[in-house]
């Protein structure tokens, strides 16, 4: 798999993800929000990457304006925290149990989730390449 991106997503979109694995994430957010840690929303993601603390970091695709989280991509790559693009900020705030959307999110403590988490980095380790 190439790492083409899509032209219609936001410039911070470095890399495609396929659909199962965004998927997979969000269902890892979903099982750490109820039995681990996780932080929410671009500020608190933000400072979970910068401690080194998070295992999994989820941006939303439809962000706007986008930079609001266009540092979230540098920041990960430069800490080594594994991060996810998720199309909408509205699956984000889903997964997380809140009625609103929410652009970005950190898995500090998997609870549940780790086997699952452990595959997704997986997988986008194997993207990125």
């Amino acid at each position: 798999m190439s790492g083409d991106v899509d032209p219609s997503k936001p410039f911070y979109v470095r890399f495609e993800v396929p659909k199962e694995v965004a998927e997979a994430a969000l269902e890892a957010l979903k099982i750490a929000t109820e039995t681990g840690k996780i932080r929410k929303g671009t500020n608190e993601a933000t400072k979970s990457i910068e401690r080194g603390k998070a295992k999994l970091v989820l941006i939303a695709e439809d962000v706007q304006p986008p930079e609001i989280v266009a540092h979230l991509p540098l920041l990960c790559e430069e800490r080594k925290a594994t991060f996810v693009y998720i199309p909408t900020k509205e699956d984000i705030g889903g997964a997380l149990g809140i009625s609103v959307g929410s652009s970005a999110a950190a898995i500090e403590e998997s609870g549940d989730a780790e086997s699952l988490i452990a595959e997704i980095v997986s997988k986008v380790n194997e993207l990125v390449k």
